[in-house]
């Protein structure tokens, strides 16, 4: 099916008019993994800093001469209404990706900012717009305080989120915690009744919002969806026992974490690679994926990246905002058959 007709089809799902046949969930990243369909998300867009270059860091930043600082002004910045527009009105990707709260720390003050995001893109577009592009952040880890994890969870989700990411994981007990903080106490989790603005977000009733809201694929007609990421070599060791676990929807190897977790420094200090007990991580975490049938994720920022680690059998990709990672969206959905 060609991305053109899929988006159409989604966007009648949303509207009630699409064919129960193709597709039947609200969530179209459900109907792409239920099809086992590659999927396509952008990072949200931001703002870019000042600094060497005129990105990456703050004036001051290591490296960054006077000259060069001064040389380079201030970019443009736009108000979180204007980023909130210009996520939900791009294509074709299938999602919209944000990884601000993955600290503990700094999840309330993160967390706030991303409700600013949130009711921005409420306001730039219809709940069938939204739909189109849903929402998909990453959670802090889990097990330093599984109960204050479980609360933090429920107001990501009372937002309007529809897939919850868990960081860090390298336990199934981490992981079964997290499904159970998405889950209604009525359908055997631990999320309390209230919503927030979850029902106006998706444009349901508060009813029908907790009659969808539950986990895909133990509930086949639930709109959430959990991803788990395993990015130390504790969880790469217990990879078997955490794709078990009935639930995820999507499992990744945190690549760019994982690269630093297997290297090593020299005598000078300078840091070494070992990118074959890397690379040997990454299909550890992919052969798992096949065994337990889960879709297998991978952050790909090229489309030659994203077409070899495609090749290999994973199937969900995240990628940056950005030329670079606008092109790797097409040149991937042009490979969906």
């Amino acid at each position: 099916m060609r991305i053109r007709s899929l988006a159409t089809l989604s966007t009648l799902a949303v509207l009630g008019l699409g064919s129960s046949a193709q597709a039947q969930h609200l969530n179209p990243l459900v109907d792409l993994l239920t099809a086992k369909k590659p999927v396509f998300g952008l990072y949200a867009p931001a703002n870019p800093r000042a600094g060497r270059g005129g990105r990456g860091g703050p004036p001051g930043a290591p490296g960054a001469s006077a000259t060069s600082q001064a040389a380079q002004p201030a970019p443009p910045q736009k108000t979180i209404a204007e980023l909130a527009k210009d996520a939900i009105s791009r294509s074709p990707n299938d999602y919209i990706f944000d990884g601000s709260m993955e600290a503990f720390a700094n999840f309330d003050r993160s967390i706030e900012s991303f409700g600013a995001f949130m009711k921005g893109y409420a306001e730039a577009g219809s709940p069938a717009e939204r739909w189109k592009h849903p929402i998909v952040v990453k959670m802090h880890e889990i097990a330093p305080d599984p109960v204050k994890s479980a609360v933090n969870i429920g107001r990501q989700l009372d937002l309007g989120v529809s897939t919850v990411v868990l960081v860090g994981v390298e336990s199934a007990d981490e992981v079964k915690a997290g499904l159970a903080a998405m889950r209604f106490k009525a359908n055997g989790g631990t999320r309390p009744d209230a919503v927030g603005e979850a029902p106006a977000f998706w444009g349901l009733s508060e009813k029908d919002y907790k009659a969808k809201a539950d986990l895909w694929p133990l509930n086949p007609k639930g709109e959430l969806l959990n991803w788990t990421i395993v990015e130390s070599k504790a969880g790469v060791a217990k990879i078997r026992e955490i794709a078990a676990v009935k639930g995820i929807g999507v499992l990744f190897p945190g690549a760019g974490t994982l690269r630093g977790v297997y290297s090593t420094q020299d005598s000078t200090g300078r840091r070494v690679n070992d990118d074959a007990a890397w690379e040997a991580a990454l299909q550890q975490v992919l052969a798992a994926c096949k065994e337990f049938n889960v879709a297998c994720g991978f952050p790909a920022n090229d489309p030659a990246t994203m077409e070899m680690r495609y090749k290999q059998g994973f199937s969900v990709f995240v990628i940056g905002w950005g030329e670079s990672g606008f092109k790797t969206v097409e040149a991937g959905v042009a490979l969906r058959k």
